[in-house]
């Protein structure tokens, strides 16, 4: 035990003013914050996750550049890893920092003095993820341990429970991790108490021990203050430590709020840590999950008021952050004084330059996170944390997040398209100075982000259009609308460079016979088309597209089979977004039935009868009679106006994949008696995805 209580905190007046500088707004998020020896220049902060940009376990240049743009961006904390793990026998589940290894200390330094060039400050959380891991059977093949041999439904390992050895290399291992973070120059860590070792041992529903770690309150603690002392031992009182803690497991066997708000008021009596991070909820599954880290069609802000109740209860500096993604709420929970620091994490993924749009009197051009939650699903399917639509996020090193105007000649440039790939393309050409025109066949922007937006769940998804359309509307760019453009249309308007950015149009899935008896997802999804009373939908795209017209036709009422030839469905889609499809398939009855293909289609009287096979027995099939035959397989190109401009062009439509990627000219001369360029882009090339569309609009874009 320390015997030495660390002073107490002080928050610093909104009438405060840092020394040699003027506050000229009193907006409650730009006020400074004391935090001990810390003052965090405003109230916004980024709150710890792992976007699993690490190389080796290790923070390098892209992890770097990521934390930098933030702090460059005007947030005054930016918290690294999530989590940041501190033993071996913690494999690393998304991509997480090696902070056992010494290696890690140089790396961490120099992501920590980019930030603080800045005056952002950083910390780091740390970990020993327990029994949440990726798998027993990666990194070092080390048991996976847990205050009891309680299974986590959403990693499956089996956990040993830990015993005394293990807990005291452990909290050697948190003292030693702690070591490097200060070595490094970070202002402080966050230990990690929600789903993983530490909270394990809180939880009635995790610890079953009959020995001195289980059993009453007191006891389920004392791991925790076993870590915390070691820490304080070995960083001293004038290290920035803090906690962030789950303070109501919020199911019936899991830690109450009772006894997670009395945690957090011990902890904070204890005069081991400085600050609470609060979290509501349990993680152990998908489900779970999207309660503690809500995706779009979900509450706003949903613990913010418990948060604000735990800071009341404990006297405490308090942080929190769950889908606070606008402004307004952000101040509202500094304002109220619900919160002393408000994580915005998925919004500065969205946008790592909110603060400095706030201070500038730019709030309206703040780019909205649209709680689409593709960065999240990505980690956790084993990729990297990529934004729906700023994709220059995780590719700062070629990718930049303020476009600059060209030093080159400034050209005219049609955009034949107002989708995803189409508006971003005209929004970069636009800031580099270029005179842009866009020309949309459709009476409104938006191509199939605005079919997508037909699910009321995901209407937020319309942000992506509207937030590009009032940057075009500052840039002077021009949207003509209802014109099916040709080749004459284009080359009436003396473009140096054409862009496709067409789209595409559903297509049939390979069917032995029927083509003209299935409907389009888009027919649904657009309502051209009721759903029937009985419906088999057969997805072989495995994204949103199949699971939303799948919801809508199931809420309609309509008795429905979701078909796919996966092993699982929806393979292109993350498991934070499968879990309101689930429920609302749970909820109306749908029947799923996976590994299985429509061969055919025919008609039998007013009826369909789809015949479906297997792609693992040649000798099996089954039949199917319904109302309706609904297929999903993704887009044909609609490359016309691309394939009768192309022999006109200079390039004939040909890109240099190499210097795409690595830099230099990237339209080749294969007939030089032309002067013209053109591409295309998005799904106008093939069937991809939203984010897709809009990485080729901004990395062709700074190209021209």
């Amino acid at each position: 035990m320390l015997q030495e209580r660390i002073p107490p905190h002080s928050r610093q007046h909104s009438q405060h003013r840092i020394p040699g500088k003027t506050m000229a707004s009193q907006d409650p998020l730009l006020q400074p914050y004391q935090l001990r020896h810390l003052t965090l220049k405003n109230r916004v902060m980024s709150t710890s996750h792992e976007p699993a940009y690490s190389e080796d376990g290790m923070p390098k240049e892209r992890y770097r550049l990521y934390h930098a743009e933030k702090a460059k961006g005007g947030m005054a904390l930016t918290m690294t890893a999530g989590s940041a793990i501190v033993s071996r026998d913690s494999p690393p589940a998304f991509g997480n920092l090696h902070l056992y290894d010494d290696a890690i200390v140089p790396w961490l330094a120099e992501m920590a003095d980019a930030c603080h060039e800045h005056d952002c400050k950083v910390m780091i959380q740390i970990t020993h993820l327990g029994r949440r891991t990726g798998g027993w059977n990666k990194g070092d093949w080390l048991p996976v341990l847990a205050p009891s041999p309680v299974r986590e439904p959403a990693h499956r390992s089996f956990p040993k429970a830990i015993e005394d050895w293990d807990m005291e290399r452990i909290v050697a291992d948190y003292a030693s991790a702690a070591q490097r973070c200060q070595a490094a120059g970070l202002d402080g860590i966050e230990l990690e108490a929600y789903g993983h070792l530490m909270d394990g041992f809180w939880s009635p529903a995790t610890n079953h021990r009959q020995d001195e770690h289980g059993g009453p309150l007191e006891n389920r603690l004392r791991f925790t203050f076993m870590v915390l002392d070691a820490i304080r031992k070995a960083v001293g009182n004038g290290f920035v430590v803090g906690i962030r803690l789950v303070a109501d497991e919020d199911f019936a066997t899991g830690l109450s709020r009772e006894e997670g708000v009395e945690i957090a008021r011990r902890l904070a009596g204890s005069g081991r840590i400085d600050f609470l991070n609060i979290i509501r909820g349990s993680i152990e599954t998908d489900a779970a999950l999207t309660r503690v880290i809500p995706i779009t069609g979900m509450r706003s802000s949903p613990h913010l008021d418990f948060a604000g109740e735990v800071r009341a209860a404990t006297k405490f500096p308090t942080f929190h952050a769950a889908r606070i993604a606008d402004v307004a709420t952000a101040r509202h929970a500094i304002a109220q004084g619900k919160l002393d620091m408000v994580g915005m994490t998925r919004a500065h993924i969205a946008d790592p330059h909110i603060v400095r749009k706030v201070m500038a009197g730019r709030e309206h051009e703040i780019r909205p996170c649209v709680g689409a939650t593709y960065c999240l699903d990505r980690i956790y399917e084993g990729g990297e944390a990529l934004c729906i639509h700023n994709a220059a996020t995780g590719r700062e090193a070629f990718i930049p997040h303020i476009i600059r105007r060209t030093e080159g000649r400034l050209k005219k440039i049609v955009v034949a398209g107002a989708g995803a790939a189409g508006l971003e393309m005209a929004r970069v050409t636009a800031e580099r100075g270029h005179a842009v025109t866009v020309l949309e066949a459709a009476g409104e922007a938006g191509g199939q982000i605005r079919l997508a937006a037909q699910n009321p769940r995901r209407k937020e998804l319309i942000g992506i259009v509207d937030w590009r359309l009032a940057e075009l509307d500052r840039l002077g760019v021009e949207i003509r609308y209802d014109i099916w453009a040709g080749k004459e249309d284009v080359l009436a308007l003396e473009p140096d460079v054409v862009v496709v950015a067409t789209g595409g149009l559903p297509q049939n899935p390979p069917l032995e016979t029927g083509d003209g008896l299935v409907t389009s997802s888009w027919d649904i999804m657009a309502g051209a088309v009721k759903p029937a009373e009985t419906v088999l939908l057969f997805d072989d795209n495995g994204g949103h597209q199949g699971m939303g017209t799948a919801e809508l036709i199931a809420r309609a009422g309509s008795k429905l089979e979701l078909v796919s030839p996966e092993r699982f469905f929806a393979p292109e889609m993350g498991g934070m977004n499968h879990v309101p499809y689930m429920r609302s398939f749970h909820e109306n009855g749908v029947t799923v039935t996976i590994n299985t293909r429509l061969r055919s289609v025919r008609r039998d009287g007013n009826h369909l009868v789809a015949t479906l096979g297997s792609d693992f027995s040649d000798s099996w099939s089954v039949e199917r009679r319904v109302d309706q035959v609904v297929v999903e397989h993704g887009t044909a190109p609609l490359d016309e106006l691309y394939l009768a401009l192309r022999p006109l062009s200079r390039n004939r439509g040909a890109v240099d994949y190499e210097r795409l990627v690595k830099g230099g000219d990237i339209f080749p001369v294969r007939n030089p008696d032309s002067n013209l360029v053109v591409f295309r882009i998005g799904d106008a090339v093939a069937s991809r995805n939203i984010h897709a569309a809009i990485y080729d609009g901004i990395r062709y874009g700074l190209r021209i």
